[in-house]
């Protein structure tokens, strides 16, 4: 276990390269058990999550090595339908193993995925979406298994009740050598299932969006090998874009993804951030003066992401007057809040009234526990202060890092692994920009 000392306040300076989209990183890794063939994958991320996909795919049977942000990955011929516990139980995107392995093998086990703690993120979507296309898929509490076969999978009309990025995908794979055509209703629309969509069709799969919110898949007999490039990663370059602005420096982002940032991008400015398009893929992210309190609420694409809203929290402790993040997709995201107030800032959790909470929020609200909190209210701007603390989840380990940069004082973080989960060498990156920030080994007794 390590964790990470981080000294401030510090003003970042520099260029920084955007990583490949760890949302499309871990599912290109899936679509390789589609096909015999090899698959080359570029601008792969060097992240945990990404390392943990592989090792769900070797497990499989399949070869794959790892050259600079290269990744080369060769199914061949299985030598397994199970995932194993204990690789497939610490990653929540495992699940989408089942669509392959049941159009090529008939049979699949998984275990019960895992990933961050931030609610419960159930995978009943997909495993209904898969049923309807022909799959008997059952769990076993003994094993903590998800045992699944078919004979042969079929085109399906599919509507899901609400937004499933990952379930849209789940069932985009496994549709893709299904017998005839299937139609998913209420699709999510997130750019990242797009850059899936180019890689499928690059194979041979026949995927398009045929009106908004809806795809059509035709199923195909088999799908060839190729090489991609993945796009980068959007969420990362909101975590550098308010790292520039928190920390009053200036940071040129290269590989940049600013065409789909425009939600973003739009209360960034509102709030007093600055940014200048340099060329069409880099951006000039810089401290302007004084912030100004703006609200947010998180929703599906092309809305605020919730993945941005533990950053944004950062920024709007800087801020001047009150603002609040409603939190519409996950019923458990505010992990960071109590690592926040540890450091001096002025939080407080809060229900905004909403008329019929079951149909208005992602999730399913029956999950929500009865002391999780959909919104919450910052009032800014608050010096931060060092403070011990610990990384919940992934989006939450970049806002505590980010806290720290610009608080007073050495703090201590721990729980790095959560921030290796989705960031790339995120210290070294940091330091480049001029953060004083140190991963070292947890003390053992």
């Amino acid at each position: 276990m390590e964790k990470f000392i981080v000294s401030g306040p510090t003003v970042l300076h520099g260029d920084v390269t955007i990583a490949g989209a760890k949302n499309v990183a871990l599912k290109a890794i899936v679509v390789s058990l589609l096909t015999e063939e090899p698959i080359i994958l570029h601008n792969m991320p060097h992240i945990r999550d990404v390392l943990l996909m592989l090792e769900v795919v070797r497990s499989l049977g399949a070869t794959a090595t790892f050259e600079g942000n290269t990744v080369h990955i060769l199914d061949g011929k299985t030598g397994s339908t199970t995932v194993p516990l204990e690789i497939g139980a610490r990653l929540r995107t495992s699940s989408m193993v089942l669509g392959p392995m049941l159009s090529r093998y008939g049979k699949a086990m998984i275990p019960n995925p895992g990933g961050c703690r931030i609610g419960a993120r159930p995978i009943d979507r997909h495993i209904e979406g898969l049923k309807a296309m022909g799959a008997t898929i059952d769990y076993s509490s003994t094993d903590g298994f998800f045992h699944a076969e078919a004979k042969h999978l079929h085109g399906a009309d599919i509507t899901f009740e609400k937004n499933t990025h990952t379930g849209t995908e789940t069932l985009i794979l496994a549709a893709v050598l299904a017998d005839g055509t299937t139609v998913l209703r209420n699709a999510a629309e997130e750019v990242e299932i797009d850059d899936l969509i180019s890689l499928l069709c690059a194979m041979g799969a026949n995927i398009k969006r045929t009106e908004k919110r809806e795809i059509t898949i035709t199923g195909v007999p088999k799908l060839h090998g190729t090489e991609f490039t993945i796009m980068s990663d959007r969420n990362e370059e909101v975590t550098f874009a308010i790292a520039a602005v928190v920390s009053k420096g200036k940071i040129v982002v290269h590989h940049s993804e600013r065409r789909f940032l425009q939600e973003f991008l739009t209360v960034f400015e509102k709030a007093g951030g600055k940014f200048r398009a340099i060329d069409d893929t880099t951006t000039e992210y810089f401290y302007g003066g004084p912030l100004t309190a703006v609200d947010v609420t998180t929703g599906q694409h092309p809305g605020f992401m919730t993945d941005w809203q533990a950053p944004w929290a950062i920024l709007m402790t800087q801020a001047t007057g009150i603002s609040t993040i409603h939190e519409t997709v996950f019923e458990n995201r505010f992990s960071y809040v109590e690592e926040l107030k540890k450091m001096g800032a002025t939080i407080e959790y809060f229900d905004p009234e909403v008329a019929n909470p079951k149909e208005f929020y992602n999730f399913n609200f029956e999950d929500k526990a009865q002391d999780a909190h959909q919104a919450i209210r910052i009032t800014g701007p608050t010096p931060l202060h060092n403070a011990i603390t610990s990384m919940s989840d992934l989006r939450a380990g970049a806002t505590v890092v980010l806290a720290a940069i610009i608080a007073q004082g050495k703090s201590y973080i721990h729980g790095v692994e959560q921030i290796d989960r989705g960031y790339e060498h995120i210290e070294e990156r940091l330091r480049h920009l001029g953060a004083s920030i140190d991963r070292i080994e947890e003390d053992t007794i």
